[in-house]
């Protein structure tokens, strides 16, 4: 590689940059001397890694590595890369904060599920090692073996719940073999209903998966009961899962600030909708989040409008900390029109190595970028690398997809809408779905014509992703070719105003009580609803609350919401009590109620004085009512008796 240390050392501000041709061999005493000097270190070679973490000893955990060599240098345009080689080292600068672990416990008692003896051969790979179980799905003439150190039992599974270490199984056809088979196995008479509970599931029955997203189901295994290579991996993948695993606990959650529903009536329900796993449950007027199931595709935590679920690998301030590092870094070491990257390390990173190492290498423009999942990037991140001066944002997904991405999708969808709406033309935004490097960069090809904007933000926040996407829209609307007020969303966006049929709203304020974010307001001395368009989550709890059915969601950017004050939907003068003059309502919808009942219902004739007590408030109603001795039955001629069985098997006729 040809290293421009100073391009580099502007890029990283007051950094001290050196550079080594043999750092991990015969100059190994300069690693070793920096190790131990005060501050934190940046060693730009992640194929020595092991070797300088062994050497640091105690004072590995200051060290950070980033990779310029395969991302970077080796590439037919690494005498340019110099800027996104300062951008990498930023990014590997920035501190990432540690993240929650949840424990899974494993006794090594293991279910395998197939149809004929590649079950059975696999249980007795794994009986020295596990506590096994073969249960063989509707078997045809099988040789029962003279013994085996574990039971084979046959059954159908119906249905299948639980994670890891906490698998539990409905199974039907249940039944034991007869002691008496002979050279094949004879069942006992079959059952319904049967329940297995195990920590692993191993699935060669060559049926349809047992969960949604099976390869991201902890504890549950599956190969192609044809492929005894397949078998045989998966067979040795089960043997080491005995004992307890840390696994991240990817979803913070919140309910306080869930919108999902409220007195029983559906609001938000995204994150029900996005996860692949079926981790997310119900829970009352919000959701529940299952640790044990979650695969931390981050979904949930890109779609939530509220941010009562927050990603935590890392946390989305922090990912937004590491792009903003990585594109001023690049603007200040001289580049230009930079691309990110978003990848997953276990996909992306071996496509990005084998470009370099076999092909032309990612070109100069291109910033790749790492992620737990793709699919965990929201909103804010991308807009936020627009405003921090991306000319362009990609998406390295498999070419398979593991889950669903819909949610990965509708981000996409929405940025695409709010850039071209601000003046950035052309396809700014895209997902890449290749598991081939040489498909990869022939996408990549021709992509930094797009221009960024002039002068790139610095802002830096901190928070939810909300008030990080709120940051970030109002700063890309600052810098923006063609900056309009209001942008219309495509449906199911987070953001977007209500609309309300005024004319028949009768402000009994249902939409009021049931917002969770206070976008919709009332006044404690007056009839009026009110409106915050900065608040507004479009969960649609407003919309299913309406008894008149006149509110009507409309996602859209208003880029003035963020300073408006609340905007007056609806004003009607208050209905002053007759007696007292204490206000107690709207006076229109007491006048109507006045007009629908004076001579149409019993207890009001017209003109009778009983009507004045509809003007009144509460307490004077009943005060009146005492002082004149108000019977509301008076007048009201005597029911007639109801009629019994007796009066039907006798009628009166008769009995006289």
């Amino acid at each position: 590689m040809r290293l421009d240390v100073a391009a580099i050392q502007r890029g990283c501000g007051n950094c001290d940059i050196k550079s080594f041709r043999h750092l991990c061999g015969a100059e190994l005493d300069h690693f070793r001397g920096a190790a131990k000097a005060e501050g934190r270190l940046t060693v730009a070679c992640t194929f020595q890694q092991s070797l300088f973490t062994e050497e640091a000893g105690e004072d590995a955990a200051a060290i950070a590595f980033a990779n310029i060599r395969e991302t970077a240098g080796w590439s037919i345009e690494g005498t340019q890369a110099s800027p996104k080689i300062a951008a990498l080292l930023a990014a590997s600068a920035v501190q990432v904060p540690d993240y929650p672990l949840v424990t899974l416990a494993s006794d090594g008692v293991i279910l395998i599920y197939g149809r004929n003896e590649a079950a059975i051969e696999a249980g007795r790979l794994l009986s020295d090692h596990l506590d096994v179980t073969v249960m063989l799905r509707e078997p045809g003439e099988i040789a029962s073996p003279v013994a085996t150190p574990f039971p084979v039992v046959k059954g159908t599974i119906r249905n299948a719940r639980g994670h890891f270490g906490a698998f539990e199984l409905t199974i039907d056809d249940y039944a034991r073999p007869r002691p008496s088979s002979r050279h094949h196995y004879i069942f006992e008479n079959p059952r319904r209903g049967a329940t297995s509970r195990c920590d692993i599931v191993l699935d060669l029955s060559g049926e349809r998966p047992l969960f949604p997203a099976h390869d991201l189901r902890d504890g549950y295994l599956r190969a192609d009961p044809k492929d005894p290579g397949a078998v045989l991996r998966t067979v040795l993948s089960a043997r080491d899962l005995v004992g307890r695993f840390d696994k991240p606990r990817y979803i913070e959650f919140t309910p306080d600030l869930c919108a999902h529903s409220r007195s029983n009536l559906t609001g938000c329900h995204r994150c029900l909708d996005l996860c692949p796993t079926n981790a997310i449950t119900q829970a009352g007027n919000h959701v529940a989040i299952n640790a044990e199931i979650c695969a931390g595709c981050g979904q949930c935590a890109a779609s939530c409008p509220t941010g009562a679920a927050s990603y935590a690998l890392p946390p989305a301030d922090t990912q937004l900390q590491i792009i903003r590092a990585m594109l001023l870094a690049y603007d200040q070491a001289g580049g230009s029109n930079p691309v990110l990257l978003l990848h997953e390390g276990l996909h992306g990173t071996p496509l990005i190595d084998a470009l370099a190492r076999h092909g032309d290498g990612l070109p100069a423009q291109v910033i790749p970028l790492a992620v737990n999942e793709v699919t965990q990037v929201g909103l804010e991140a991308i807009i936020g690398a627009f405003a921090y001066g991306a000319s362009a944002f990609r998406f390295l997904l498999r070419a398979k997809p593991r889950h669903d991405v819909t949610g990965l999708t509708q981000t996409v969808s929405m940025a695409e809408t709010i850039l071209a709406g601000l003046g950035f033309e052309g396809r700014r935004v895209a997902a890449i779905e290749t598991d081939d490097p040489e498909a990869l960069l022939e996408q990549l090809k021709g992509i930094g014509q797009f221009a960024a904007v002039k002068t790139p933000a610095t802002f830096k926040t901190v928070g939810k992703r909300r008030d990080l996407l709120r940051f970030a829209l109002s700063e890309l609307h600052r810098l923006a070719p063609k900056p309009v007020d209001v942008i219309a969303l495509p449906g199911g966006a987070p953001i977007g105003a209500v609309n309300v049929n005024t004319d028949g709203c009768t402000l009994c304020l249902s939409c009021v009580s049931a917002c969770p974010t206070g976008a919709l307001r009332d006044d404690p001395e007056r009839p009026v609803l009110k409106f915050v368009e900065d608040a507004c989550v479009q969960c649609g709890l407003c919309q299913s609350t309406c008894p008149e059915k006149v509110i009507t969601l409309k996602p859209q950017i208003d880029f003035r919401a963020g300073r408006a004050p609340a905007i007056v939907i609806k004003e009607e003068e208050p209905a002053l009590c007759i007696r007292c003059g204490t206000a107690f309502g709207v006076k229109s919808t007491i006048d109507r109620i006045a007009a629908k009942l004076e001579g149409r219902h019993w207890m009001y004739p017209a003109g009778d004085k009983r009507l004045d007590s509809i003007r009144m408030c509460a307490d004077c109603r009943v005060i009146v009512m005492s002082e004149q001795q108000f019977d509301p039955f008076e007048g009201v001629p005597e029911r007639a008796p109801p009629r019994t069985t007796e009066d039907y098997l006798h009628p009166p006729e008769s009995k006289s």
